[in-house]
């Protein structure tokens, strides 16, 4: 079946071989593009009929019964499709993986009715409309760049949210934060919703278990780039385990004041820092296994241009004050 197909007829003759299953397992199997959820609807709003009488979910089959199945599918979806030029770094009849810019919100919302990237993602085809959030899997920040997967059919969906579930998608970050920054480590410990501040999240004694990976990359003057790898997937989890480290993400408006910075920051890269317009993170690589075809799938985003520009000003400034210092030597000399 099409996911783009909004009427299904479908007609089954019970073999031995389905003896003692449930109606609703059995049409999961014939299905397999649909949760269980899903056809239990279907059963229950009366598009499945066994032997041409309504029937219930928990139905055990007992061989050679004929079931018709007579369904119209609903749009999962009601937001209006907006043509955007996505920038899609790989695509299948299966999946898509796109490079989010900064700025670009992932779903409808108080504030954000439209203009997002699931909108964008309806004006690909008809079959995103019939997907539970267009086939979005998992999300980025509003101001967070980089690579988020999207499924075309929800067969696809389901099997990738299990991938997500089982940390099966290796997801790697690229990241600017405060202070210098000389070994890398593990952050293992709890998330939740802060206790008085909702808008954001926090470790907490009674959250979800959050697991993040990070190894520097470059150090400059007060500044450290790194590569953080999730192995959990938790609302802002990057953003809240380098703050509790005491190294808040550079221009993060949540989790480290972008206006407050060290003393003995001189002036020029105060304002730098002051400047940079969102948090300094990037989603650079995706890595998994594909749920349908069992091929590797790798895929690369390179940093977007005001990332890259924020390394070339910090390592800049870093190199003009070592000259300075090694000028100062000299004259004391």
């Amino acid at each position: 079946m099409d996911d783009t197909d909004h009427k299904v007829q479908r007609q089954f003759h019970v073999t031995a071989e389905s003896t003692g299953l449930r109606l609703d397992q059995f049409l999961t199997q014939q299905f397999p593009d649909h949760s269980r959820a899903h056809i239990q609807q279907w059963i229950k709003q009366g598009g499945v009929k066994i032997n041409g009488h309504n029937t219930k979910s928990k139905t055990l089959l007992k061989g050679f019964e004929v079931i018709d199945l007579e369904v119209v599918l609903e749009p999962a979806v009601n937001d209006q499709p907006e043509a955007m030029a996505l920038d899609i770094v790989y695509e299948d009849p299966h999946l898509l993986i796109v490079n989010k810019p900064a700025g670009l919100v992932v779903h409808p919302g108080s504030g954000n009715p439209n203009g997002t990237l699931l909108n964008g993602l309806l004006a690909l085809g008809e079959q995103q409309a019939m997907l539970t959030r267009a086939g979005i899997v998992h999300r980025l920040d509003k101001d967070t760049s980089g690579l988020m997967v999207v499924a075309k059919t929800s067969e696809c969906q389901l099997k990738l949210i299990e991938l997500l579930k089982t940390h099966d998608i290796k997801r790697q970050y690229f990241c600017v934060a405060k202070g210098r920054i000389k070994q890398g480590g593990t952050v293992h410990n709890q998330l939740g919703r802060h206790p008085s501040q909702r808008i954001k999240m926090a470790v907490v004694l009674n959250g979800k278990e959050a697991i993040t990976h990070y190894a520097p990359h470059e150090q400059f003057d007060h500044y450290t780039s790194l590569q953080v790898n999730l192995e959990t997937g938790r609302t802002h989890q990057i953003r809240v385990h380098m703050h509790h480290l005491g190294h808040p993400l550079v221009g993060d408006p949540l989790y480290g004041n972008p206006k407050r910075v060290d003393a003995e920051v001189d002036a020029e890269l105060k304002t730098l820092i002051r400047e940079f317009p969102r948090q300094a993170l990037h989603a650079e690589r995706l890595e998994f296994v594909h749920p349908i075809t069992n091929k590797p799938i790798e895929a690369h985003a390179e940093l977007p241009d005001d990332l890259c520009q924020l390394i070339d000003d910090l390592a800049f400034l870093d190199q003009k004050h070592s000259d300075f210092d090694e000028f100062e030597v000299e004259y004391v000399e």
